[in-house]
């Protein structure tokens, strides 16, 4: 199997758990990561989306899924599409999330950029409608 394909299967296997469990895989996707990895989201912690910033450890990386899992709760994250080159992997689908303060859902189109290193993770970045996430929170 190429690394390519590796990197893939050991994502879809990760987003399959995340899905399944609503959000309880935290410590799986943990374990893909390497313990420097980077991982980085677009709102870059601006309010309401404080936790999705920039994080440059595992260890730091449990704020990221404290924040986001005591405030929202999922109801899908669904990934169609897998693109891989070299030691880069990028994820596209979507991802429902409702804010549990207002029972607002936010839906939106979400694409995952992952960078591997001898399997596990070093970098991570991801893409989604912060208006539509920032509106449910309101």
């Amino acid at each position: 199997m190429s690394n390519e394909a590796a990197n893939v299967a050991i994502l879809k296997d990760a987003y399959r758990q995340w899905h399944e469990s609503k959000g309880g895989s935290v410590e799986q996707l943990l374990s893909i990561c390497d313990p420097g990895v980077r991982w980085g989201s677009v709102p870059r912690g601006v309010a309401p989306l404080a936790f999705a910033t920039e994080y440059s450890s595992r260890d730091a990386l449990h704020g990221y899924f404290d924040g986001l899992l005591a405030d929202w709760a999922m109801v899908h994250y669904t990934i169609d599409e897998y693109v891989a080159q070299g030691d880069a992997v990028v994820a596209r689908g979507s991802c429902k999330w409702t804010y549990k303060k207002t029972g607002k859902t936010a839906e939106t189109p979400k694409v995952d950029f992952w960078r591997f290193k001898d399997g596990k993770a070093v970098e991570f970045y991801e893409y989604f409608d912060t208006a539509c996430a920032a509106a449910a929170a309101t």
